[in-house]
């Protein structure tokens, strides 16, 4: 449905008009290139603990972005404030700027011929988010979390239900003529139940299930008995003594070993020389078996457009699906055009852009291809090691590949759960890690951009007792 113009400060706003109409008067007050980005959306979000409301948030926000150029020199700014005035002092306020700021060579738009979006509904936005009442939003955040709360009493305390939905619209507009912009949708519920052993030791974990869809959400009763499932495996916890074991990550964790590659392939970190994978394109960095693709344009199994998914990355260039590496191989970093020009390359369309500042790096849905091997048989194959479902800390150094992170988990022995683990680091070089990987799993599940199977890695060094 085409959206109703109005002037700028009104209920109702066409924001594609907007975003062109601020690029043309900032190119009338004397930029030579200029890009505005227009975002707009509603937010609800309610926190239940022990059956009482403890947060309620439902909120609408509107802000615009203006970055210009001058030659090549540039600067940003940004505003919630969009009436004549607040408009007219952004527009000046950026021009100030770039009046003042250092030159740069690789500054600048992309070509005018590399614009584009993709074409065709990529299911990004769903009006049923907001189908529910009020009320029975807040009612789902109580189910989930009585639902967990009702399997078993030693579960005895809550970190509360939840219940959030939310939709945006994000507009981009620049001085080479391109225009394009997109909706989004997103609900999520979940619950975070306490439990206690015989000896009164508490242990917290939690489940979650999010959705572009109201209709793709599973039921906030089948989310408590998960988080109380994982909650209750957790008691008995103790120390495991320090050695070299093979580890194997749930996927709720592995997901954030390909977030690291993805931080060490980031054109930001390689132009720099800050990634131990600098100077790798071509080369054989992990396992044979391993694949990782970072997929702008992805559908999941439901239909909906995966959470990264976009028509244009941050810079108005058409959404692609990229190899990151391929049966072990780096193929490509991840650019936007800033990095690129750095680097002497092309961008990989992977620009990310907030209302200020210049345009980041982001993945879309960036994945590990999934293995054939089932989680049970990946747990089977190890006489002793650990399962881990939860890491502390940020331990994590691209520039070296060093590992290190706080770990809680299960341990493996003879193929079987033992007990719980807790109070452990786990470490290692993602360089050798990669090469260690041993098994990957087929339960690749998309629960946020970031995805990844079940993984087996040997060689790691468990610091314990």
């Amino acid at each position: 449905m085409p959206e109703a113009t109005t002037q700028p400060g009104s209920a109702v706003l066409n924001l594609e008009s907007l975003a062109a109409d601020v690029v043309a008067r900032a190119m009338k007050a004397g930029a030579s290139d200029a890009e505005a980005v227009v975002r707009e959306g509603d937010e609800f979000s309610v926190n239940v603990r022990m059956g009482q409301v403890e947060t309620l948030k439902e909120s609408g926000s509107r802000g615009l972005g203006l970055r210009v150029f001058l030659g090549k020199r540039s600067a940003s700014a940004s505003t919630s404030d969009l009436t004549e005035d607040g408009i007219r002092q952004l527009i000046d306020g950026a021009m100030a700027l770039v009046k003042v700021t250092e030159e740069d060579p690789f500054t600048g738009l992309p070509e005018t011929d590399e614009f584009g979006a993709v074409e065709g509904d990529l299911h990004l936005y769903f009006d049923d988010v907001f189908s529910l009442p009020a009320a029975e939003r807040i009612e789902w955040a109580r189910r989930a979390e009585a639902a967990a709360l009702a399997v078993d009493p030693r579960i005895t305390n809550s970190d509360g239900g939840s219940f959030d939905a939310a939709t945006g619209r994000k507009v981009l507009a620049n001085s080479r003529g391109f225009v394009g912009g997109y909706r989004t949708s997103y609900v999520g519920v979940s619950a975070a139940p306490l439990a206690k052993d015989a000896n009164g030791q508490m242990q917290r974990d939690g489940w979650w299930s999010s959705a572009r869809c109201f209709a793709h959400l599973e039921s906030p009763e089948a989310v408590g008995a998960e988080a109380a499932r994982r909650t209750l495996r957790r008691l008995g916890a103790r120390r495991v003594s320090t050695q070299r074991v093979p580890i194997v990550f749930a996927p709720e964790v592995a997901r954030s070993l390909i977030g690291s590659i993805f931080e060490a392939a980031s054109g930001d970190a390689i132009w720099r020389h800050a990634s131990f994978l600098a100077g790798k394109l071509g080369a054989q960095i992990a396992t044979p078996s391993l694949t990782i693709i970072d997929d702008n344009l992805m559908l999941l199994p439901s239909g909906a457009g995966g959470f990264g998914t976009s028509p244009f990355d941050g810079e108005g260039l058409p959404s692609r699906r990229t190899v990151v590496v391929e049966n072990g191989v780096l193929r490509n970093y991840l650019l936007n055009t800033y990095t690129a020009r750095k680097l002497g390359m092309q961008s990989t369309h992977n620009a990310s852009r907030g209302l200020a500042g210049t345009p980041g790096i982001g993945c879309g849905n960036l994945y590990l291809e999934p293995g054939k091997l089932s989680p049970d048989e990946i747990i089977a194959a190890v006489p002793a090691g650990l399962y881990v479902t939860s890491l502390m800390g940020f331990g994590v150094n691209v520039v070296t590949g060093d590992y290190s992170r706080g770990a809680t988990g299960l341990w493996i022995e003879n193929g079987q759960f033992t007990h719980a683990v807790e109070e452990i680091t786990i470490a290692g070089n993602l360089a050798e890690m990669l090469q260690n990987v041993t098994a990957i799993g087929n339960d690749l599940v998309f629960r946020s951009a970031v995805a990844s199977p079940t993984i087996r890695i040997d060689g790691m060094t468990i610091a314990g007792a």
